[in-house]
């Protein structure tokens, strides 16, 4: 069976709904690709090999930083996904891939640290950046933010849009907001919250095709 869309997630907690309310559906595949940018990466391409999707969309929550604008329970796309620590550091500061003179993406334009998307299931579109290292102090969160121009932090979906544009596949990513990015603190963040409303807007986006 052919597959149209490909949805993608980290945890299953951000692909539960996708998976009841989906089951069966022709042409939709859900994968769980693990946390973090190798993960990610990896499962995408084995799902790619295994049978190429005309579309990927990730499905997750993210952190908001400090001057976003973002609340708790908002649900958002990604404009492009930024590698936010993807490069050197110096003395005079972050030196991203363009900096270095390497590009991640050679063709048909090279493409660094920034990868746009094509897909956009909300209305609300915004700078998603990708770390390794998930940022847990106020000061270095408006620092990345500052450096990227990013709104939303996660750890996944650069490595998936990274993965699509070398395979010349459209992507989108959907992630809800389960936290302010400042100085760490679980007990404030609203995961399941977060998830379900991610999910329940990309539900109603896919209804719409």
């Amino acid at each position: 069976m052919s597959v149209n869309l490909l949805l993608c997630i980290a945890t299953e907690r951000e692909g539960a709904l996708l998976r009841e309310r989906l089951d069966g559906r022709d042409g939709i595949r859900l994968v769980r690709m693990g946390v973090g940018a190798v993960n990610a990466a990896h499962a995408v391409t084995l799902e790619l090999a295994r049978d190429r999707p005309a579309a990927i969309i990730v499905c997750g929550v993210g952190g908001a930083y400090p001057d976003s604008g973002l609340h708790l329970g908002d649900v958002v796309c990604a404009e492009r996904d930024v590698y936010g620590d993807l490069g050197a550091t110096s003395p005079g500061g972050f030196l991203d891939m363009r900096a270095l003179g390497f590009p991640i993406v050679e063709s048909p334009d090279p493409l660094y640290n920034e990868l746009p998307m094509q897909i956009f299931p909300t209305s609300r579109r915004l700078t998603f950046v990708t770390m390794n290292t998930c940022t847990g102090t106020d000061d270095q969160a408006r620092a990345v933010a500052a450096r990227t121009g990013g709104s939303v932090e996660n750890m996944e979906g650069a490595a998936v849009v990274h993965v699509a544009h070398l395979h010349g596949v459209p992507v989108g990513e959907v992630r809800g907001i389960s936290n302010i990015v400042a100085n760490r603190d679980t007990s404030t963040w609203r995961l399941d919250e977060a998830a379900a409303e991610a999910q329940e807007v990309l539900l109603a986006w896919i209804a719409q095709r």
